[in-house]
């Protein structure tokens, strides 16, 4: 942590005081007035890294003695944070107020997590340079050179989009991201989460070894994000006016930016089950302490990504950064998914081909009533009111949720089952604890 924190800062400061050079090559298509409140912004929310640097850690400790709850929890007071400068902070110290939320999110990050770390036998020493010997943190570094170059070019990913989107028209950035952010949400929900929760478990069998459970449980994780994510594209892709309108159609979101958010949504759902299988993917090689593997195959589909975005962007402009993003996303996905079954020699494939052809089948019978339930909502509503389209998403999303989860049934979809067994199970848990609190009361009467 010292380590972190010593760095962190460094840099931190360092970007801080040549912010001005940085905002201008990033968003060069920024006006004066523009660049200025933007090197603010910067400046202040450099203090974030900090705090989610040290949560950071403290997210680690806590995820490998598998205590996801507080894990799960720190995002939620992030985002808290963030609304609460909205809320306050905006409106006694004007826009920056923004800035200033963020970094109180992050602080709420690394403050959540901060009593289990100290239960799990947490405690600060301000250690420092003897330990940078430590075999353990030489090692530390060598797996964390890789993985932080393959962040970095996460971040070139999105530099590059900021640079092109900010030479088209005023609010291109923005709808671009107004849409990644939509579909951030499932990415979030189902892909990273699994992915996390997994991952202790993926590095116990290969510190052992034991690559048939490995294998196993990597195909059970892969085949559970594709039955949640396939389907939620589908429902995404359909739904994409209707969601737009419902989160963002109000206020100076004209139809102009409206119809372009949800054409880029469109855009990413296509490629949602691929990203959202990248973070499994990455740490099953983490898991195996191979950091550099995922590294290079990002470098490919950075490449990819540039290379796409200077082919379309002339013609498409901002939907045209959208789909060089998720093809650089399919692509990413399947390079570490062929580069993993090569190292493994079978990832259950079988079982694998098996469930994604049941998952599709589903998703095309819930697509179809989906689309056929849409119209028939039509006749009995206004689309012209935010009332009107919710209650349009909401049926035709229910409807075709109930299909999906009926023809999986009929399938016999192995995913379905693990669904519904751990729902019942998860119910019949509390039935179970509130009868045996019912029964102390009795006995105690």
């Amino acid at each position: 942590m010292n380590l972190a924190v010593g760095l962190i800062i460094i840099f931190s400061a360092l970007f801080c005081i040549f912010s001005p050079f940085l905002m201008k090559a990033i968003t060069p298509g920024f006006s004066p007035e523009k660049m200025e409140q933007v090197v603010m912004f910067t400046r202040i929310m450099f203090l974030s890294p900090l705090f989610l640097g040290i949560s950071g850690i403290f997210g680690g400790v806590l995820t490998s003695f598998k205590r996801f709850f507080i894990y799960s929890l720190a995002p939620i007071f992030y985002n808290l944070g963030i609304i609460f400068g909205i809320l306050v902070f905006v409106r006694f110290w004007g826009p920056i107020g923004l800035a200033w939320g963020v970094v109180l999110g992050a602080f709420l990050h690394m403050l959540t997590q901060y009593p289990s770390s100290r239960q799990l036998g947490f405690k600060y020493s301000p250690l420092f340079i003897m330990h940078i010997f430590d075999h353990e943190v030489r090692k530390v570094f060598r797996l964390m050179i890789p993985r932080t170059l393959g962040i970095a070019v996460n971040q070139i990913n999105l530099f590059v989009i900021t640079i092109f989107a900010s030479l088209l028209a005023p609010g291109s950035l923005a709808i671009f991201n107004f849409a990644q952010n939509l579909q951030a949400v499932p990415l979030g929900i189902i892909g990273v989460s699994f992915a996390i929760a997994v991952f202790p478990t993926l590095s116990a069998f290969s510190s052992k070894n034991d690559n048939e459970n490995f294998a196993k449980t990597f195909s059970e994780t892969f085949r559970q994000i594709l039955f949640f994510i396939i389907p939620l594209s589908v429902f995404i892709f359909l739904f994409r006016a209707q969601i737009v309108r419902v989160v963002l159609g109000a206020g100076e979101f004209d139809w102009e930016d409206t119809r372009l958010t949800f054409q880029c949504l469109g855009i990413f759902s296509l490629s949602l089950f691929a990203q959202s299988a990248v973070p499994l993917l990455a740490r099953a090689f983490y898991a195996a302490h191979d950091t550099k593997t995922p590294f290079y195959i990002a470098l490919v589909s950075e490449a990819v990504n540039i290379s796409a975005v200077v082919l379309l962007i002339g013609k498409y402009n901002i939907l045209g950064l959208a789909i060089a993003f998720s093809l650089a996303s399919i692509v990413q996905m399947f390079l570490l998914l062929s580069v993993l079954r090569f190292r493994y020699d079978n990832l259950d494939d079988r079982e694998i081909v098996i469930s994604v052809g049941k998952i599709v089948i589903a998703t095309l019978f819930s697509g179809a009533v989906i689309q056929g339930s849409k119209y028939v909502v039509t006749s009995f509503v206004s689309l012209n009111t935010f009332l009107g389209v919710f209650f349009q998403l909401s049926v035709a999303a229910v409807l075709g949720a109930l299909v999906f989860l009926l023809i999986s049934y009929l399938l016999k979809s192995e995913e379905f089952m693990m669904f519904r067994d751990s729902i019942t199970k998860r119910i019949f848990k509390k039935t179970k604890i509130v009868l045996e609190e019912d029964t102390g009361e009795v006995s105690g009467m």
